[in-house]
């Protein structure tokens, strides 16, 4: 089965916030995207609220809600006391928990599982009492020993970040052994009984070799490129190219 496609909506937010001004819409974006098939959306709101603010959060679950039953808001953050009381207030279909420092530009790394085991296992314990579906960041190297902890901490998913992999869009050879590495590292989390996810830099041309290895992927999140391909496609048409490129038959 194709990997499920979710659009990370914070590089349309961030384009918005450069004028005091409601447009690049979020949700109008959010829901023409939906409309071409996406199965989900995607926001990191961080605490300086630089791209999705705060106030971002109830219009997109009420898109969803109202629209759009069948998809899936995926929120992600560190998992500090605010970003956790978002989560309560808006309840996403799943929590991607990422291990940033407020002041960086982006995810750029995954946990250290060993060094943040007991945060993640409380975090992790709070929100499936409350019934959220919780992925973690994970970095790509197939660590068996961090994976199996990622497991213990009862989370349901990891999400592999797969910055490097993007990273080589000029040298297929460097691609093809990072996307096998990360092939590995996600059979071994399927062994352990978690489902994969993957994001960051991932594009329509190196979603394919991605997907050839990881065959169980279950979801993408993609931001920066699907929105860059959107300003020359627009973003219904972007979105369907996306899904092909996970394997659709679009």
């Amino acid at each position: 089965m194709p990997a499920k496609l979710s659009v990370n909506l914070n590089a349309i937010a961030m384009l918005r916030n450069r004028r005091d001004l409601p447009w690049p819409s979020v949700t109008g974006l959010g829901r023409i995207a939906l409309q071409a098939g996406a199965s989900g959306l995607t926001v990191h709101p961080r605490p300086d609220q630089r791209h999705i603010r705060f106030s971002d959060l109830q219009p997109i679950r009420n898109l969803i809600d109202d629209e759009f039953p069948g998809a899936e808001f995926n929120m992600e953050g560190y998992p500090n006391e605010e970003f956790l009381q978002l989560v309560e207030r808006h309840e996403p279909e799943q929590v991607t928990l990422v291990p940033d420092d407020p002041a960086q530009a982006t995810s750029d790394h995954g946990w250290d599982f060993r060094e943040n085991r007991a945060l993640l296992a409380s975090v992790v314990g709070r929100l499936k009492k409350k019934g959220f579906r919780v992925s973690l960041f994970a970095d790509g190297d197939p660590d068996a020993e961090a994976l199996k902890i990622a497991k213990e901490t009862g989370a349901d998913r990891i999400e592999l970040y797969t910055g490097p992999y993007g990273g080589c869009h000029d040298d297929p050879e460097k691609a093809e052994r990072i996307a096998g590495e990360l092939g590995r590292t996600a059979a071994i989390a399927i062994d352990f009984g978690l489902a994969v996810n993957a994001g960051h830099d991932l594009t329509v041309a190196n979603l394919p070799r991605l997907a050839k290895h990881i065959p169980a992927l279950a979801e993408v999140s993609i931001g920066h490129a699907l929105t860059a391909d959107a300003l020359e496609y627009g973003m219904a048409e972007t979105v369907r190219r996306f899904r092909r490129a996970c394997g659709e038959a679009v």
